[in-house]
């Protein structure tokens, strides 16, 4: 399926609907509060706060910001200090009376006595919410609260509980909206590939072709962009290194992944490769056969009611390239749930085929492989997949049938 809008507002079409994506995803989240009897929650990460009350924010120290959610109430926004008159502004959707300044510790660098001071008015603040609220004796549900934290919370009387478990449990299938904002994040992404495709010329830098990419991946509507470059002998088992001041060579393999831009607030997880001045040889044809083979053989096993274990058999052991363990390619060949981050399912021989998960509708998957040799290159592909009510639906558009020349192919 593809999208019939753009990213704006218009009377004439019914596009993505923000209001009911946020009141939907919050009821999800109250639903699996209540199904395992936590009656509210504390909120330190980011995502989180953003799926139960959809109010975007920065990043830069822990519980710099946090949210109260409730089973049987609305949220309250604890907000970074200076943003709290704008926030409140403009997310409308949280009540006027539920709006807090955050009290942070900045990671304990204000010095012990200082961080103590601040943890222990943080756990006031908490403790008259869930007082007013009448929830107070009942454990509170956190995500990721740090020691401090936990021990401020603790004295106040408070006990605590993971949440995450709920959490995962309402994040893991996507509302129709949801659906929606990630093929528009999708379609932003992929402007990426097509300006690698106009811009890259034997001689320029990786980071020079992955600054062009994230400049349209931006211009394209991205609320945040990404395009990493990686090219020659870098293109294996040194992958997590990129854009870097490498030269691109006349023959090199490369490939660009646009992993963690994101729109609404929603991430895409895709790779491409490409080759560069030349057109692909025999050994690299059959790296790259060997890795869109594997990758599709996992998708053609995704589908409602089956298991990832089933999924997770079509990836090759460890063993295939001299590893001593299925964990040396936790994050290299593997299929991962994915939204706001990394969410359920996962596809893997480390853990699916011992303990299988069920694909549901709604789900979104990125599955993933590569092929090539240490010190040589290599190739790798990602696609985006839905799980449907009858089957799956590959999400990504990007050509993905070959390995592609670019820049003045001889």
């Amino acid at each position: 399926m593809r999208l019939a809008y753009g990213i704006g507002g218009v009377d004439w079409q019914d596009r993505i609907d923000y209001p009911r994506m946020r009141r939907e995803r919050l009821a999800k989240g109250q639903a699996a509060m209540k199904k395992r009897g936590i009656a509210a929650c504390l909120l330190t990460r980011t995502d989180n706060i953003r799926y139960m009350t959809s109010v975007k924010g920065p990043f830069f120290a822990n519980q710099l910001r946090y949210a109260l959610a409730f089973a049987e109430h609305d949220p309250i926004m604890y907000e970074l200090g200076d943003m709290l008159e704008h926030t409140r502004i403009h997310c409308t959707w949280i009540k006027p009376e539920n709006w807090r300044f955050a009290y942070c510790w900045l990671n304990g660098i204000v010095g012990p006595e200082a961080a103590k001071l601040e943890a222990k008015r943080f756990a006031e603040a908490i403790l008259k919410d869930l007082k007013d609220r009448g929830v107070h004796k009942e454990k509170l549900g956190i995500d990721s609260l740090d020691e401090l934290g936990k021990q401020a919370l603790a004295k106040a009387g408070i006990e605590t509980m993971g949440v995450m478990p709920a959490l995962s449990e309402a994040r893991r299938t996507k509302t129709p909206d949801e659906v929606q904002v990630m093929r528009m994040a999708i379609a932003i992404a992929e402007s990426g590939y097509a300006n690698l495709c106009e811009t890259l010329r034997v001689g320029m830098r990786e980071r020079d072709v992955g600054a062009a990419a994230l400049a349209a991946i931006t211009r394209a509507g991205a609320e945040n962009a990404a395009a990493g470059v990686r090219s020659g002998p870098n293109t294996f088992e040194v992958y997590h290194s990129g854009n870097s001041d490498r030269i691109i060579e006349a023959g090199d393999l490369l490939y660009m992944n646009t992993c963690s831009t994101t729109f609404g607030g929603y991430r895409v997880c895709i790779y491409r490769s490409f080759i560069a001045g030349r057109k692909p040889n025999a050994k690299e044809k059959d790296w790259y056969k060997k890795c869109r083979d594997r990758v599709y053989d996992v998708i053609s096993e995704i589908k409602p009611g089956a298991t990832t274990a089933q999924a997770a058999k079509r990836f090759l052991p460890a063993s295939t390239w001299g590893y001593e363990a299925e964990q040396r390619l936790l994050v290299a060949e593997v299929g991962h749930g994915i939204g706001m981050t990394y969410e359920e399912p996962i596809i893997s021989r480390i853990f699916s085929l011992e303990h299988p998960q069920t694909f549901e509708p709604g789900m979104v998957i990125a599955v993933e492989a590569r092929e090539g040799a240490p010190g040589e290159g290599g190739v790798r592909l990602e696609e985006m997949v839905l799980v449907t009510d009858t089957g799956h639906e590959i999400m990504t558009h990007w050509p993905a049938d070959e390995i592609v020349p670019v820049g003045r192919v001889i």
